[in-house]
C-alpha cells in the first residue's frame, strides 16, 4: 500500500464521517422543526382566543432605489391588525435616486402612521446597519420591528410576533417566517423558495424545538427597543447584520423564538448573477461574524449555545466540504477514477446519503403544502446544480476575505415590478 492510499483512504472515511454527521443531524433538525410546526398551531389558536394590551412598536423600513415594491410595502403595513394609535412606521430613505422619497411622502401626508425618514446627504450609503442606527433615533416605540423594503406581511404577523414577546419574559425578540413571493417566475426562484423552506424549518424551527435557540433573519422580527439601545444598535461593519445583533442578544442573557404562523413575503432573485452577489454578502458577512465572535463562543456558560452556534456560523464551510466530499465519492466510485484500498460500498453510501438528503428537504416543505410530484423533480435537479454553485460561492468569498483581504461593501438586492411576476396566492 502506498503512502498515496493510505492518504486517500483516510480522506474518504473522513468525507464518508463528514457527509453522514451532517445529513443525521440536519435530519434530527427536520423532525425537530416539523414538531415545532405543528405545536405551533394549538399556539396560534391559543393567541386568537385571548386579547393583549399591545404596546407602542415602531416598523422601521430601510429602503434605497425602491420605487418597483416601497408602496406595496407600505400598503402591506397599513393593514396590519394592530392598534392603530400605538403604530409608527417609519420608512429610512437612504439616498434614493428614483421616485422612492415621492411614494413615502404621498402616503405620509395621506395616514400619520406613515413618516419619512430622509437621511441626510452624505450620512448614508453605507449598508443597512448603518441605514437602522440612523433610523432607530426616530423611533418612539416600547418595539421595534424590522421589515425590508419588499415585504408584504400577512396582516396578523405583527401581532402573532408582538404577543409572543409580551408572554415570555426571557425573550428579547421573536421571528416570523418568509415566504419566496415570486417563487414561480423562474427555475432559480423554485429552488430558492425549496432552499428557504427548509432552511426556516431546519435551522429556525428544529434549533428552537431542540435547543431553544434561534437566529434574527433580516426581516419580519421584532425586539424591546431598550434592548437594541443598550447594545448599541447593529454593528455598521457587518454584511450579515442580523447573525452578528443574534450573538449579542444571547450574550445580553435573552433568547430569539421562532414563530412559523408570522408569515411576510418577501422577492427573490431571478438571476443567477444577482443571486451569486446576495449569497457572497451572505458569505461574507458571515465570514465577519466567525471571525468577531469566534473566540468568545466557546466560553458561554451554555456548552448547547456554545454548539448550537459553533456549528450554524460554520454551516457554509460544512457544507462547501460535504458537497466536494461528496462529489469526489461519487466520481471516484462511479468510474473508479483512483483506486481506494479500504474496503467500503461507497457507492451505496453516496446513494443513500442523496436519497436522505432528498428526504429531509421533501419533509420540510411538506408542512407548507409544497411536497409536489414537481418539487421532488427539482429537489433533485437542486443538488446537481443549485447545491453544486455553493461550492464557487463558498471559495469566492474565502478568497476575497482571507486572501485579497477586500474590503466589505453592502451590495443591494435588485428589484422588479410585483405585477410583472406571479404574486403570492
Amino acid at each position: 500500500m502506498t503512502v498515496l492510499e493510505v492518504d486517500l483512504s483516510f480522506l474518504f472515511v473522513i468525507a464518508v464521517i463528514l457527509i453522514w454527521f451532517t445529513i443525521a443531524y440536519q435530519f434530527v433538525l427536520t423532525v425537530f422543526g416539523y414538531i415545532n410546526c405543528v405545536r405551533s398551531l394549538r399556539e396560534k389558536r391559543d393567541v386568537d382566543k385571548r386579547s393583549f394590551d399591545y404596546p407602542s412598536c415602531s416598523i422601521l423600513i430601510p429602503a434605497h432605489n425602491e420605487e418597483k415594491v416601497i408602496g406595496n410595502t407600505i400598503e402591506s403595513m397599513l393593514q396590519l391588525e394592530y392598534p392603530k394609535n400605538k403604530l409608527q412606521i417609519i420608512v429610512i430613505n437612504d439616498g434614493s435616486e428614483d421616485n422612492t422619497k415621492d411614494i413615502i411622502k404621498r402616503y405620509a401626508s395621506s395616514d400619520a402612521r406613515v413618516q419619512l425618514f430622509d437621511i441626510p446627504e452624505g450620512e448614508g450609503g453605507k449598508g443597512k446597519s448603518r441605514t437602522l442606527n440612523l433610523g432607530i433615533k426616530q423611533a418612539k416605540g416600547d418595539i421595534i420591528a424590522i421589515y425590508d423594503a419588499d415585504n408584504t406581511p400577512d396582516k396578523d404577523s405583527l401581532r402573532y410576533l408582538v404577543a409572543q414577546l409580551l408572554d415570555n419574559k426571557e425573550l428579547g425578540a421573536v421571528i416570523g417566517k418568509f415566504r419566496t413571493v415570486n417563487k414561480k417566475a423562474t427555475l432559480l426562484t423554485r429552488f430558492i423558495n425549496i432552499e428557504t423552506l427548509s432552511f426556516q424549518l431546519m435551522l429556525q424551527a428544529g434549533r428552537w424545538q431542540m435547543h431553544g435557540i434561534s437566529t434574527l433573519p433580516g426581516t419580519n422580527f421584532v425586539m424591546w427597543s431598550h434592548l437594541i439601545k443598550n447594545l448599541g444598535g447593529w454593528d455598521e461593519e457587518a454584511l450579515t447584520e442580523d447573525s452578528e445583533l443574534s450573538i449579542r442578544i444571547y450574550e445580553a442573557g435573552y433568547k430569539i423564538k421562532f414563530i412559523p404562523y408570522a408569515i411576510t413575503y418577501e422577492q427573490e432573485p431571478q438571476k443567477w448573477g444577482v443571486w451569486i452577489r446576495q449569497r457572497m454578502r451572505w458569505v461574507r458577512g458571515n465570514n465577519y461574524v466567525v471571525k468577531k465572535f469566534w473566540k468568545e463562543i466557546p466560553h458561554f456558560k451554555s456548552k448547547r449555545l456554545a454548539f448550537d452556534l459553533l456549528y450554524t456560523l460554520s454551516l457554509y464551510y460544512i457544507f462547501f466540504v460535504a458537497v466536494v466530499f461528496s462529489d469526489i465519492l461519487f466520481i471516484v466510485s462511479l468510474f473508479q477514477v483512483v483506486a481506494i484500498s479500504l474496503p467500503g460500498p461507497y457507492t451505496f453510501v453516496w446513494v443513500t446519503s442523496l436519497i436522505l438528503f432528498i428526504f429531509e428537504i421533501f419533509l420540510s416543505i411538506s408542512y407548507d403544502d409544497e411536497d409536489n410530484f414537481k418539487n421532488l423533480a427539482i429537489i433533485v435537479l437542486m443538488y446537481f446544480s443549485y447545491c453544486q454553485l455553493w461550492i464557487y460561492v463558498v471559495f469566492k468569498s474565502a478568497y476575497q476575505d482571507y486572501i485579497k483581504k477586500e474590503k466589505h461593501i453592502w451590495d443591494k438586492t435588485i428589484r422588479f415590478d410585483p405585477l410583472a411576476t406571479q404574486l403570492k396566492k
